[in-house]
């Protein structure tokens, strides 16, 4: 399709389908489960005693920078998107919104949220700012085509959201706020390197340097290991440093041991349903830990 018939097509376009389309590119489950990690931060500093306008407010700006974010990363990638089988379809790589369209849209996300975020509180805004630097400069726009080490810096943007949410709370920055967005930094090598395992062809269909591609299957999965086993100490020390009940304590300790089962099996009996378990539990693990550091 030409930009041309591409422009068109998207002026044509009902306003119910756009926004269907619009709201595919901001990952709805990707943003919610770092939303997730928001208020996860924001509960362990404030629970029992919380702001129901502070928590609304919270949610909508970080939703707001988040999905601004996740906007901007699909239109700058629209080119490498369409080269690989599993982003084809999407609505910026298959030509079906128009791409200076969806660039004024995630700028405009990108505005608000950012600027309702420092509205509420400087220190929060800056680390809501943070994240979304790290994600669409940073990450997408200077290092994911250079360098597989990438992952390192997107993963400093997502834990950005559960450290913003912990600062809104608690007014300043402290060790288990730090702890908190060192355990899901160390957490996301565990979901994206397995992505990128099952997904190797098309990253190199696309020239995308990857761990696997770089430092080959084995390193990756040693990498796997022992991110997931410093990703587990992270959250259980933050969880001893918030007072966790020891029922609440012992629980993240199984869920723990669980991520550090399936990702020493990746290491030493790898297949590809290992892989796909690994890759499913990482996130059912985090969401879950944000439910437990929240009550």
């Amino acid at each position: 399709m030409s930009a041309t018939q591409s422009s068109i097509t998207n002026h044509q376009l009902p306003i119910s389908q756009k926004l269907a389309y619009y709201w595919s590119l901001t990952k709805p489950l990707q943003s919610g489960l770092l939303l997730a990690t928001g208020l996860a931060g924001y509960m362990s500093a404030r629970c029992p005693v919380f702001s129901i306008p502070t928590m609304i407010g919270l949610s909508l700006s970080l939703f707001l920078a988040i999905a601004g974010s996740t906007i901007l990363n699909m239109w700058w990638d629209r080119d490498i998107d369409a080269k690989m089988g599993r982003t084809q379809k999407r609505a910026t790589s298959a030509g079906l919104v128009d791409g200076n369209e969806v660039l004024r849209v995630g700028l405009l996300l990108t505005v608000i949220g950012v600027g309702w975020a420092v509205a509420m509180d400087s220190l929060y805004g800056l680390v809501v700012f943070a994240g979304w630097f790290f994600d669409v400069v940073v990450y997408s726009i200077w290092l994911k085509r250079r360098t597989c080490w990438s992952i390192v810096w997107g993963g400093i943007s997502g834990a950005m959201p559960i450290l913003a949410g912990r600062v809104l709370g608690l007014g300043s920055i402290d060790w288990i706020g730090v702890m908190l967005a060192l355990g899901v930094l160390l957490w996301i090598p565990t979901h994206t390197l397995t992505f990128s395992m099952k997904f190797a062809k098309d990253y190199a269909t696309a020239c995308v340097p990857t761990f696997p591609s770089t430092y080959g299957m084995e390193a990756t999965r040693a990498t796997i290991a022992v991110s997931s086993v410093l990703a587990s100490l992270a959250m259980i020390a933050a969880g001893v440093g918030l007072g966790m009940e020891w029922g609440f304590l012992r629980l993240l300790g199984v869920l723990s041991a669980g991520l550090l089962m399936l990702a020493f099996a990746i290491t030493f009996k790898p297949s590809e349903r290992v892989n796909f378990g690994l890759f499913k539990y990482a996130s059912v693990y985090m969401l879950v830990s944000m439910i437990l550091l929240s009550i």
